[in-house]
């Protein structure tokens, strides 16, 4: 059966510095890269990969230079419309959240992307919260969850922020929580606002156990991403159409569960 595939999460980086970042990123992981980073690679694997559309994101290290990096995703995302959609940056140090928000909305950005580990804020800390506030009820937000080397993006930090938020939408990003998979399931699995995207997942656990989270999360909240650059969508796809879901929950999973989160 064909399926539409959209990959929710991936990474792109200017070209000059594409190659400088995937370094950082293969060391911050001790993962080894063999994708570039560049936006042409990523359109290159996801045509091979028979991916239709792929939701392009990143993560501002500081307040500075998120506009700089939301302007940059903003302008790939224009060039590429018919392949591209795009999350922009917030953080907690910056200026402005809510006139930044409406602004990469406004230029056809889709929600919000953060990384609390590379961007050394808590996810439970109190200045996070001006960010959630502001994205609720107008955008979902992507969160890489889970680290067990770091606490900023533990997936326990998630409930008390949608008791807050209630109608904040999130993208847990790893199933819930990258190599802290089992407290993800303890306290996401109830969670009705939480999605689940699929990326850097495969990797860590059995094709059993990936199975058993997927189940555990139900159909309707899990999103087929591949992490690009750290992994190739094509062999991601594999790992997904491997573990004996049932054709209407593959439809969902590649595609219309994003689609309907994201109102398109």
């Amino acid at each position: 059966m064909q399926y539409t595939i959209i990959d929710c999460h991936t990474h792109v980086y200017p070209d000059k510095i594409a190659l400088r970042a995937v370094e950082s990123i293969g060391q911050f992981y001790d993962i080894p890269m063999t994708l570039d980073g560049t936006v042409d690679t990523l359109l290159r694997v996801s045509e091979e990969s028979g991916v239709e559309k792929c939701l392009v994101c990143s993560a501002a290290v500081d307040g500075l230079h998120v506009s700089h990096i939301n302007d940059f995703l903003i302008r790939t995302v224009q060039e590429h419309s018919h392949r591209l959609m795009g999350f922009g940056t917030l953080h907690p140090d910056m200026q402005d959240v809510e006139k930044e928000l409406q602004r990469i909305l406004d230029a056809g950005l889709l929600g919000v992307k953060l990384h609390p580990d590379m961007q050394r804020f808590s996810l439970g800390d109190e200045k996070a919260k001006k960010l959630y506030a502001a994205c609720e009820g107008k955008c979902p937000m992507l969160l890489h969850t889970g680290d067990k080397r770091y606490h900023y993006s533990n997936p326990t930090l998630i409930p008390p922020i949608l008791r807050q938020f209630p109608n904040l939408k999130l993208i847990c990003a790893h199933l819930g929580g990258y190599s802290e998979w089992d407290e993800a399931a303890r306290c996401l699995a109830e969670e009705e606002n939480v999605y689940m995207d699929c990326s850097s997942s495969f990797f860590g656990m059995t094709r059993e156990r990936a199975k058993e989270l997927i189940d555990l999360y139900g159909e309707d909240r899990v999103l087929f991403g591949s992490d690009y650059p750290m992994w190739h969508a094509g062999k991601e796809k594999e790992i997904l159409l491997s573990l004996g879901l049932s054709d209407r929950a593959l439809k969902k999973i590649f595609s219309e569960n994003l689609l309907k989160l994201l109102n398109l």
